[in-house]
């Protein structure tokens, strides 16, 4: 039986809410909400969704059609997210939007080489494509700090063409890392106990002097020139970051989450300063999970003194930006029961039944659109804390509660939320079993 407070609440929500059926105006009134807003952090509630993945491309098309914006940054790797960007913008030998996702080759590798990104990144190449020949290409850039190698490798790579002597001391600094192969959790280890000196300066000094000799580099004003470059020197910066996380992740799991997080803002924000460049203020959507893109102050996370991007782009940039998030009740999705698992396909268990979830259920709405800085009862009413739920790479329904679940006060988490009832698991390119071991998970939530 349910509580009359949670029908009356249900029922504010429902005629708050725009029900979205598959229209194509569907998302006017997000649209219309978002205005003349720079940055849209859209997020999802598991990374193995695949309305979210589609809803998330949808919205993302019409503001790039619609409101200028011209970059997509995502919660994956620098280095493989460039291949892509590469190839959207026709700068790539990669003749298949498939083939230029392969670089995705560490676990998760169906969080983005899944059928709903092949079909999004295929969209943005023939929009790219299609456009006048001096506008500004779309771009798709990464932001998360775990490929320390591959970085290494291609700022290495680099320097060995335009400056060997240069190269030979990135080298010498580097191989510092050299006698734990390429076991990021060794050496996060053994520096974090005392076992072994850090690698902390001469990262650091790395990055210096590539910053130093910027102008060096580039020589002729050439777009190309600096566009490697900048890629170059975010790697550096990347290597840096992913040191001092690495170190941190055995002592300190909140200073671990920090570290990651600020990282990918400034990632962000140095993204957008060079873009800016170009000529025009740059708009970017960026997608990651909603406990990355949700403000942290308003969840258990800020208790426990965590930041997230949500937070820092906020007191960044202010009204410039727009949180939103996605949340559904039950279903499929498609994750693993432990880190480097195999892939499964799994049930989701309906929602606990405090929680946001199962009262947005309770408005009998298969989808909708709820903007959240609306001033009515039904979005006061919601600022009383509740469960939501979070899904990350790992599903474990045995364990539900303490796993994955987590207190919010919605309306400040997030500017709008989208609710889709009934979900379904991503579909991967690669559908055979597999179990690839990459980077050690987050802890809270689980893996995102």
């Amino acid at each position: 039986m349910l509580d009359a407070t949670i029908i009356n609440l249900a029922d504010a929500v429902r005629k708050s809410a725009y029900q979205l059926t598959g229209a194509i105006a569907d998302y006017n009134p997000l649209m219309h909400f978002i205005g003349n807003a720079r940055f849209a952090l859209i997020g999802e509630a598991s990374h193995g969704t695949h309305e979210f993945y589609e809803q998330r491309a949808e919205i993302t098309k019409r503001l790039i059609q619609e409101k200028g914006f011209t970059a997509v940054a995502i919660e994956a790797d620098w280095p493989d997210t460039y291949r892509v960007n590469r190839y959207v913008q026709g700068a790539n030998d990669d003749p298949t939007p498939a083939e230029a996702l392969s670089s995705f080759q560490r676990f998760p590798t169906w969080m983005w080489r899944n059928t709903d990104v092949l079909n999004f990144v295929n969209w943005l190449r023939e929009y790219n494509d299609a456009l006048p020949e001096n506008a500004i290409k779309v771009g798709f850039y990464g932001l998360d700090l775990y490929s320390m190698y591959i970085s290494i490798e291609a700022i290495l790579n680099y320097l060995d063409k335009i400056d060997p002597e240069a190269a030979q001391r990135a080298r010498y600094r580097y191989s510092c890392f050299e006698h734990f192969g390429e076991d990021t959790q060794t050496y996060g280890y053994a520096t974090s106990f005392g076992l072994t000196k850090s690698c902390e300066q001469e990262v650091v000094n790395q990055l210096q002097e590539l910053q130093q000799r910027t102008a060096e580099y580039i020589q002729k004003d050439s777009r190309i020139k600096a566009d490697e470059l900048f890629f170059i020197e975010q790697n550096a910066r990347l290597v840096k970051n992913a040191e001092a996380y690495y170190r941190a992740m055995f002592t300190d799991r909140v200073s671990s989450w920090n570290i990651r997080d600020r990282h990918m803002a400034e990632t962000l924000e140095r993204l957008v300063d060079y873009l800016d460049r170009q000529g025009q203020q740059t708009k970017v959507v960026v997608w990651e999970h909603n406990s990355h893109i949700g403000d942290a102050r308003a969840t258990d996370m800020g208790t426990l003194g965590e930041v997230n991007v949500g937070q820092l782009v906020r007191d960044r940039y202010g009204s410039d930006s727009v949180l939103i998030g996605f949340t559904t009740y039950i279903g499929t999705v498609t994750a693993a029961s432990n880190w480097g698992g195999t892939t499964e396909l799994k049930q989701v268990r309906s929602a606990l039944p405090v929680s946001y979830e199962a009262l947005f259920h309770q408005t009998g709405l298969p989808h909708f659109l709820l903007l959240l800085r609306n001033d009515n009862p039904a979005i006061a009413n919601l600022r009383q804390p509740r469960l939501e739920r979070a899904i990350g790479v790992i599903y474990q329904p045995e364990t539900e509660r303490i796993s994955h679940y987590f207190y919010a006060r919605l309306p400040e988490q997030f500017d709008a939320v989208v609710h889709i009832d009934d979900t379904k698991g991503v579909q991967p390119l690669d559908r055979t079993a597999y179990s690839e071991m990459g980077e050690p998970p987050e802890t809270f939530p689980f893996a995102v």
